[in-house]
């Protein structure tokens, strides 16, 4: 049973179904080319089928409306030396680093036909980024410096997302188990939020599965979807291989 509220759906349950694809590590690039590609798909259709993207990145940096490359806290030199590629995005929120332990999940659903709008969209991902801490039993609150979730730690979860055409992409962006150096690579934010991770907070090991398990569930509920489909991979995704830097 949630343990949040059951009126924080997006609309009421639609019979429109949800893909959840499970894509591994995937570069940020690809997954965002794939993301657009989903997002004209789900423009052309009239009904609410949408789909989400599960996946996390190689070492990589996105700067979003709210960011610049200012926040970014290591000089290009060892940018290179890193081989962290940055992007700059079409997305609301500020200067997030990825990679490996973090997970990311992109949700391209038609929010125009749920009569909804950003505000809703955001509100559902943070009711499920609550009730994903509350079955780790990480009481947890909205972000107060930036969207997304923090506990008593800091902030572990971020949400960067945006809204074109009516369809939603981007989505939110969990810290399962990142070492402190990872995270101090960016500026998230002008405050003085400390950024963490779930693993810090629980101070034992917290397996990514779990953690996935757990968004994609509450996720559906909500945004309306009373069941989702879940696959392994995606047929039009574009991988690519490459050396990256790994953390201790």
């Amino acid at each position: 049973m949630s343990p949040v509220e059951t009126d924080h759906r997006i609309s009421s349950p639609m019979s429109s179904s949800l893909d959840v694809f499970l894509l591994g590590t995937v570069e940020l690039g690809a997954s965002l080319e794939l993301q657009e590609r989903l997002r004209r798909e789900i423009a052309a259709r009239t009904d609410c089928h949408g789909t989400i993207l599960v996946c996390e990145h190689p070492p990589s940096i996105s700067i979003g409306r709210e960011g610049s490359f200012a926040d970014v806290l290591v000089d290009r030199e060892e940018l290179i030396s890193r081989r962290m590629e940055v992007r700059w995005i079409n997305r609301g929120g500020g200067t997030f680093v990825h990679l490996p332990g973090q997970l990311s999940v992109s949700v391209v659903v038609p929010l125009e036909r749920f009569q909804r709008g950003i505000l809703d969209f955001r509100t559902a991902l943070e009711n499920s980024l609550i009730a994903l801490a509350a079955d780790l039993k990480v009481p947890a609150e909205r972000g107060t410096a930036l969207p997304g979730a923090a506990c008593r730690c800091g902030q572990f979860a971020f949400i960067g997302a945006a809204v074109r055409e009516g369809i939603s992409h981007g989505g939110v962006h969990v810290n399962v188990s990142l070492p402190q150096e990872a995270l101090d690579v960016v500026q998230w934010t002008d405050s003085d939020v400390r950024i963490t991770s779930l693993a810090a907070q629980r101070t034992r090991p917290t397996a990514m599965s779990t953690v996935r398990e757990s968004l994609i569930r509450n996720l559906a509920a909500a945004l309306g979807y009373d069941s989702y489909h879940l696959y392994t991979g995606h047929p039009l995704l574009h991988r690519s291989s490459r050396k990256v830097y790994v953390y201790a």
